[in-house]
């Protein structure tokens, strides 16, 4: 375990003087310009900048609730755009431990903001009027209001999401994303799409303590699927794990490396996030509570 922390921070704080052969490795270091990519998040934030302008226009600027789902917006978007095109996803192509670094960030970080910025009817003012009426019409149709509330449910989202961190992470068809481009794409994108399905069920559909069980669930079974890559004695992801030699580990150290990340850190994130809910629920019982006493006598 020593060896890999150790192996960590030489790949996190290498210098030409301590870790040459991962210096040579670096020189090819790149941003991502996959117009797959490039694409929707431009349009994304092109479209959410011009429908946040609009609405300060029309109705005054909101320093409040207006300000702060921005700024959450802003974070999210650029923790996608870090995690997808920056050198960052350059070096996920060649090491495991990077390419969860990644896939923690999409699922843990940007997601969540996303979800707590509620963009859709920002982005929904950036279009023509009638388009937006149009839009508007099928989001309350009953085909469409029914499917949200049946994926967007707790259990529902919850489930959804560990089924798509669980079959993607299972080696055959992890190993098989990395040689498919268009697989690579899928994983990315289904781990993004339930991953704020889940954290919007948590912000904006559940009650605060089963929110926390869900969070909770989630922080469990990704910690024991982290821990079981990071304990496992052999390789099991193959070609994700081809070129750690160039990187000076081994590749059941870029394994165990990645095990970790998906266990510790992440974990960590999900832990708080419950922490954080058990106590706004237990806060609300307890005013709740102190209110049903006055109200009492």
């Amino acid at each position: 375990m020593r060896k890999i922390a150790s192996s960590l921070l030489i790949l996190l704080s290498a210098t030409p003087a301590d870790a040459h052969g991962v210096e040579q490795s670096l020189d090819g270091a790149s941003w991502t310009f996959d117009s797959w990519i490039i694409v929707p998040l431009l349009a994304f934030g092109g479209m959410y900048a011009i429908g946040a302008l609009t609405l300060s226009q029309r109705r005054g600027w909101n320093g409040g609730a207006r300000s702060w789902r921005d700024i959450a917006c802003l974070v999210g978007w650029l923790s996608l755009a870090a995690a997808l095109i920056s050198p960052l996803h350059w070096l996920g192509e060649r090491l495991f431990t990077f390419h969860m670094v990644e896939h923690e960030i999409i699922m843990a970080v940007a997601a969540p903001l996303i979800a707590i910025a509620r963009p859709v009817g920002t982005l929904f003012w950036s279009l023509p009027r009638r388009t937006r009426l149009n839009m508007g019409r099928l989001m309350r149709h009953s085909v469409t209001r029914t499917t949200w509330n049946w994926l967007s449910a707790g259990r529902n989202a919850t489930l959804l999401h560990g089924v798509a961190i669980w079959a993607w992470h299972a080696p055959v068809l992890f190993d098989a994303a990395v040689d498919n481009l268009l697989l690579h794409r899928l994983q990315h994108l289904s781990f993004f799409a339930t991953a704020v399905l889940f954290w919007w069920s948590v912000f904006r559909r559940s009650e605060t303590g089963a929110a926390a069980w869900h969070v909770f669930v989630t922080m469990l079974h990704t910690s024991l699927l982290g821990a079981l890559m990071a304990l496992a004695p052999r390789v099991l992801y193959q070609q994700q794990t081809t070129a750690s030699a160039a990187w000076g580990l081994t590749p059941l150290e870029d394994q165990q490396l990645a095990g970790i990340i998906m266990w510790v850190p992440a974990g960590t994130i999900y832990a708080g996030a419950a922490l954080a809910l058990i106590a706004i629920w237990i806060k609300g019982a307890g005013k709740t509570a102190g209110q049903a006493d006055v109200v009492a006598p």
